[in-house]
């Protein structure tokens, strides 16, 4: 999957200097270990899909239709039925719905950040960033509060999370990140992961054992300083996720069987939902993928219809039904956002500007009713019609699925307590 550049300027940077490495998403080189803690009681879900669409899609495109508003603002596509009564989308998502009696569509979604950056942040954390607290995103949490046995990661990104995952909880949190998408009918060929060049794990076990000299020479500097503390905890962790069998078997879509891998097409999003729902099959506690493009300031409707919306369709349609399929959809929580959506009123370019007043997400799984349309936008798409739903609220939801308490306190480093999400409410048809 090509990498997005947004209008602000916004991209991913890669840090060098490891006092930094705390504030990026990691790769198997970089990945730290996890230490198991207890779940969280009454959990309805035991694991997660994050589905980001990075950009910002258009809420009244996809899944909040306005097909009374002015052709000012209303747009070229038609609205179809789907499998739920009452319930319509997009023409442009007819696999999405057939399946629509599996997710929850919640319209009216508001918050006021219109920058790509901060708003990805609001959305990824639930809460509002501040300039002096970076949050954890939900994979860094879920992570500290789930675990994940030895030689499975507990967070995966496909194919890469975003700047600063952790936030406060520092480097042992971080996701594992792919660096690419998947290709329908091969095993991915994952850096540190995949065996290569001649190396065998009886190298990779005299490498461990220098790790261990290392350990026992220095370990007391190391417990003093938390980047040395963590970098321990990793090289334990990919020490044996190289040697396990079981992870290198969870990223080999090969192993997928042909009524399941049928589902999905051979799209780079497409192909990374499928991997989703065999890496929370193998033990992964949440799989973050992002699917970018949609920062449709010209062009809207040709780059919807034409890539992005045929994508979308084939990808979370497959997702769907394939957790079903595996018995997981019950015991998977499933998100999909974008940071915010996009202006009513259509520009002289064609295109939709950024526009958090108004926006969308999905909810599924994770024992969370489906076949659902939760708060509406008034009739142009302008805002909430009388309800308002904040990220707040759908990050405390999706953490509740989890067994989560979103109200649980973490300390930074300095002591200070912050809680998980500041200001959410459970949304009550949810939960």
């Amino acid at each position: 999957m090509a990498a997005h550049f947004f209008c602000d300027g916004i991209q991913r940077r890669d840090f060098l200097k490891i006092g930094a490495l705390s504030s990026v998403g990691l790769g198997l080189s970089d990945y730290l270990g996890l230490d198991n803690v207890n779940a969280a009681t009454k959990a309805k879900a035991n694991s997660a899909i994050y589905v980001r669409l990075a950009g910002g899609p258009s809420h009244m495109d996809t899944f909040d239709m306005k097909p009374d508003a002015p052709d000012t603002h209303r747009g070229e596509f038609k609205e179809i039925a789907t499998n739920v009564p009452g319930v319509r989308i997009s023409e442009h998502l007819p696999k999405l719905a057939k399946c629509a009696d599996k997710y929850t569509i919640l319209r009216g979604v508001s918050h006021a950040l219109a920058a790509h950056r901060l708003g990805a942040e609001y959305l990824m954390t639930g809460n509002r960033p501040m300039p002096a607290l970076k949050y954890p995103t939900y994979g860094a949490v879920v992570s500290k509060e789930l675990g994940a046995p030895n030689d499975i990661p507990s967070s995966v990104a496909i194919p890469k999370g975003p700047n600063a995952p952790t936030g406060f909880l520092g480097l042992e949190y971080g996701p594992f990140e792919t660096g690419a998408s998947p290709k329908a009918g091969q095993a991915m060929n994952i850096r540190g992961l995949s065996l290569s060049n001649g190396l065998t794990l009886n190298d990779i076990d005299r490498r461990n054992n220098l790790v261990k000299r290392y350990d026992t020479a220095f370990g007391s500097f190391a417990k003093e300083d938390k980047v040395l503390s963590g970098m321990d905890k990793f090289s334990q962790k990919a020490y044996e996720m190289m040697r396990s069998s079981r992870t290198r078997e969870a990223f080999d879509l090969t192993r997928e069987p042909a009524s399941v891998s049928g589902l999905f097409s051979n799209e780079g999003f497409s192909q990374s939902c499928l991997l989703a729902t065999r890496l929370v099959e193998s033990g992964v506690r949440l799989v973050s993928v992002q699917f970018g493009g949609w920062d449709t300031h010209r062009d809207n409707f040709s780059r919807l219809k034409d890539k992005n919306l045929p994508n979308l369709d084939d990808g979370l349609a497959g997702l769907f039904k394939a957790l079903d399929a595996k018995g997981l959809l019950e015991t998977t929580a499933v998100f999909v956002t974008g940071e915010f959506g996009r202006t009513p009123k259509i520009n002289q370019r064609g295109g939709r500007d950024h526009y958090p007043r108004a926006m969308f997400c999905l909810l599924a799984g994770g024992g969370m009713q489906g076949g659902q349309v939760i708060g509406a936008s008034d009739e142009k798409g302008e805002g909430p019609r009388d309800r308002v739903i904040s990220p707040d609220d759908v990050a405390a939801t999706f953490y509740h699925t989890l067994g989560i308490d979103h109200t649980k306190e973490y300390h930074t480093p300095t002591g200070r307590p912050v809680m998980i999400v500041r200001h959410g409410k459970l949304i009550p048809e949810l939960v």
